[in-house]
């Protein structure tokens, strides 16, 4: 453990945040996941930073964002603060899409809810 900086092996990583570690690994590769500091041993440490990072990758990839948009994000964030409203808007755009996808699922919960009725009818 740095001084006053808590780490984190992959594994309480994994445990964490439900990524595997070929998803890690990959987010890493790709950018998604800036590097990952490593120990005397060459093992991965992650900081909260990284894990706090991985929480909003994990919202976003929940919720459908796909990764081209996730990269975006992750870009717009490393840029700096003068993309603020950049990120608004994707994250906007975002949530205009996730609330198609409630819609869209609500009218379909209205319809099973109807077909059990229905079939309690008939009971």
């Amino acid at each position: 453990m740095l001084e006053g900086v808590s780490v984190y092996t992959p594994s309480e990583v994994v445990e964490e945040t439900g990524f595997s570690l070929d998803t890690l690994r990959y987010y890493e590769k790709i950018g998604l996941l800036e590097p990952v500091g490593r120990n005397s041993a060459g093992q991965r440490r992650f900081t909260e930073g990284d894990v706090g990072w991985l929480g909003m990758i994990r919202c976003l990839r929940d919720t459908g964002m796909p990764i081209a948009q996730m990269l975006r994000f992750a870009e717009l964030v490393r840029a700096g603060e003068h993309t603020i409203p950049d990120r608004i808007r994707l994250l906007e755009d975002h949530d205009r899409r996730v609330q198609g996808q409630i819609a869209n699922l609500t009218e379909r919960q209205r319809y099973i809810h109807n077909k059990i009725s229905y079939y309690r009818s008939v009971c």
